[in-house]
C-alpha cells in the first residue's frame, strides 16, 4: 500500500476531530530501511528489558507492526540487528520503540520500518519482564492492540481502523 500520512489526515479530516483517527507527537528518528510503513499494531510494555521483544518478533509478523513502550529510556537498547533480522525474516512491517536501538547503521539496511527516540550501544537486561497485548501510551497517543499505524517520513499516525 502506497500512502502519505499528510494525504491520510487530509482525507479523514473528521476522523482526527472526533479521535478515531490519532497524531504521534515528532518524536521519533528514522532508522530502518523501509521508509513507510503500515500494520496491525501488536504492543509490549518492557522497561531495559528486551526478553519480550525477541519472543514478540519471532512470531509470524506479517501485516503488523510491533509498538514496544520501553519507558522512554534512554540507558539501553531494546532492538539491535539481530533483533531487526529476526524481524524481517518473521515478515513484520516495522517496529517502533518509545525508547533506543542500537546497530543503527545495520539496521538501516534492513528491509524493515523502524522508529526509535535514539541510539544507545549497551544491550538491555534479559529477565523476561513485561506486557504484551495492552493498551500502551506515549507521544499524546493511546495505542491499542489490533488498531491500525501509519508511518512515514511525516511521522506516525494511528487509526481506529485501516484508512483508505
Amino acid at each position: 500500500m502506497s500512502f502519505k500520512t499528510a494525504d491520510l489526515l487530509d482525507d479523514n479530516e473528521s476522523k482526527v476531530h472526533d479521535g478515531s483517527v490519532r497524531v504521534v507527537a515528532p518524536m521519533f528518528k528514522r532508522y530502518g530501511g523501509r521508509p513507510a510503513f503500515t500494520g496491525q499494531i501488536a504492543t509490549l510494555k518492557v522497561f531495559e528489558d528486551n526478553s519480550l521483544v525477541r519472543d514478540a518478533l519471532s512470531e509470524d509478523g506479517e501485516g503488523r507492526v510491533l509498538v514496544i513502550d520501553g519507558g522512554g529510556s534512554m540507558r539501553c537498547a531494546l532492538v539491535g540487528d539481530q533483533l531487526a533480522i529476526l524481524a524481517q525474516r518473521n515478515r513484520w512491517q516495522g517496529i517502533v520503540v518509545y525508547g533506543c536501538i542500537r546497530d543503527a547503521d545495520d539496521i538501516g539496511e534492513i528491509e524493515l520500518g523502524v522508529r526509535a527516540l535514539d541510539t544507545h550501544p549497551l544491550k538491555s537486561i534479559k529477565k523476561g519482564i513485561g506486557e504484551r497485548d495492552l493498551r500502551v501510551s506515549f507521544g499524546g497517543v493511546t495505542f491499542r492492540p489490533g488498531e491500525w499505524i501509519y508511518v512515514d517520513g511525516d511521522g506516525l499516525v494511528v487509526s481506529d481502523e485501516p484508512l483508505a
